[in-house]
């Protein structure tokens, strides 16, 4: 018993090593990340991805540098809309439903939030890029 107890008081004080993903070479910001980019090795840093298949198939928002583990906010989803692009905008809210069209004035992926230009109205708005490219607006 005195052993287990004095096993678990010496594994506590030790840190464990975690997994973490990092470049095998530099990424550039927009470049798409395949599997070959990256390699897994160890390390103890939070706010980092710990599987490959989470960051393959995703875009750079950053440059990503060969040997540093890649953060959260390095990677998103690839850009469907980009900056200076025609889109279809939509607004649906208390029964009512509205479509036009207007001007991003950000690149962006599915799920994000962009300033986008009411081309009639020349109004800047804010929406969210759905999966078919339109933009759903909010405000």
């Amino acid at each position: 018993m005195r052993f287990a107890v004095t096993l678990l008081i010496g594994l506590c004080g030790q840190s464990v090593l975690a997994d973490v993903v990092t470049p095998v070479r530099t990424i550039r910001p927009g470049s798409l990340i395949a599997a070959a980019d990256l390699v897994i090795k160890g390390g103890d840093r939070p706010g980092v991805f710990d599987h490959i298949l989470d960051v393959v198939g995703q875009e750079a928002r950053k440059a990503l540098y060969a040997g540093r583990p890649i953060p959260f906010d390095a990677v998103g989803p690839p850009a469907l809309v980009d900056r200076n692009q025609i889109v279809s905008l939509r607004f649906e809210g208390n029964g009512l439903k509205i479509s036009t069209e207007g001007r991003s004035l950000e690149r962006g992926g599915i799920g994000d939030r962009v300033r986008i230009m009411n081309l009639s109205s020349r109004a800047t708005l804010f929406g969210y890029i759905q999966e078919d490219g339109t933009i759903k607006v909010t405000q």
